[in-house]
């Protein structure tokens, strides 16, 4: 919540002045020379059960904080991104079969491992018509995987969404964990760096609520690379990470090396 406050008591600093800007305190910090809670400020709180911790307990406050974002961080929706048109792969990747049943329909089912709904990113009604799994259209048409998220975003705004690509044969429950566990929802996403060391990996990723409107302000100059938005804003990135899991696959040369490693 940005309206929620920490108020710092401190013997140069005139907070008695401020009381009226305090209308959401959920912690008090007291400077060291401090002993307790100043009276105005105990009478402001009446009612109100606000913990109170020296500033320099910094483990505590960090405690806080943290236990504090996790009680209200965002629900968490899958996506699962299908609508693309496979081109190099003269097939649709959304249906190839590498657990014994068609991809879209495995990401599907490993995301309702964590998620409190999944969703399809699908690219036409035709393409949705087909899928047994519950579909977002792109609203935001010509864009790709950038398009797909922003009409998850257009769909539920209120949400993070857990996005991931369709053409992924080696992602498993254990990458899929690691990601939720270290998700930050203070941070404008949480993502994987990808298997170069390089960059930050877009496409198997936790977008929160945060990041749609940063993500429309891209949009609107000129820009639709979703790599782009993690680079340039502030994103929990882990390196600590399944490489091979991170491993897509584009071409019938990819595919029958993968099929051939699978079966091994």
């Amino acid at each position: 919540n940005a309206n929620a406050q920490i108020a710092f008591v401190h013997p140069k600093k005139d907070l008695e002045k401020k009381l009226d800007k305090l209308k959401n305190v959920v912690l008090v910090l007291l400077e060291e020379s401090v002993g307790e809670v100043p009276s105005f400020l105990q009478s402001h709180l009446e009612g109100k059960d606000v913990p109170v911790l020296k500033a320099s307990q910094v483990e505590e406050i960090s405690l806080f904080i943290n236990s504090w974002l996790s009680e209200r961080k965002p629900k968490l929706y899958g996506l699962v991104l299908a609508g693309g048109k496979s081109t190099r792969m003269k097939r649709d990747k959304a249906t190839l079969d590498y657990h014994g049943k068609p991809q879209q329909e495995y990401m599907f089912e490993l995301l309702e491992g964590v998620c409190d709904k999944v969703y399809l990113s699908c690219r036409d009604e035709a393409q949705s018509v087909e899928a047994p799994q519950d579909c977002i259209l792109d609203t935001f048409i010509g864009l790709g995987p950038y398009g797909g998220i922003l009409s998850a975003f257009m769909y539920e705004p209120n949400v993070a969404w857990l996005v991931v690509a369709v053409d992924l044969p080696f992602l498993d429950k254990a990458t899929i964990d690691n990601l939720v566990e270290h998700r930050n929802p203070s941070k404008v996403a949480t993502c994987f760096i990808d298997p170069k060391n390089e960059f930050p990996e877009p496409l198997i990723s936790i977008w929160e609520p945060r990041a749609y409107p940063k993500m429309l302000d891209f949009l609107s100059r000129g820009h639709s690379c979703p790599r782009k938005v993690l680079i340039n804003t502030d994103t929990e990135v882990i390196t600590d990470r399944d490489i091979r899991a991170l491993t897509n696959i584009n071409t019938p040369e990819e595919l029958e090396e993968v099929l051939k490693a699978m079966q091994a």
